[in-house]
């Protein structure tokens, strides 16, 4: 069953038509979804970039392994130069990774 039951057909000249198919391809919305939202006064926006999903699970595996050095620092009481140095460049390469979707 529909959770819609209202269709309104829409008339668009060539200008607004290329709107809505630009505002469609950035938001990675339907044509009818940005519509809605438009109605709504919903704020469209910019779908994310492919690799965030990627870039989202290295940064939790960055931040997975530098909890567990953390974790186990605090249970012998000191972390080795070699550990802090390992830290430090995974939160570089994460930062790279930030910098590079921008």
């Amino acid at each position: 069953m529909r959770s819609r039951n209202h269709f309104i057909g829409l008339w668009l000249d060539d200008g607004e038509y290329r709107h809505l198919t630009r505002l469609c391809r950035d938001s990675g919305l339907s044509a009818s979804g940005a519509v809605r939202m438009c109605i709504m006064g919903e704020q469209l926006k910019s779908r994310p970039p492919d690799c965030y999903a990627a870039l989202l699970r290295e940064l939790s595996g960055i931040g997975t392994n530098i909890n567990q050095l953390a974790h186990w620092a605090n249970g012998k009481g000191y972390a080795t130069q070699a550990e802090i140095h390992e830290a430090s460049m995974l939160a570089r390469q994460a930062w790279q990774l930030v910098k590079d979707t921008l």
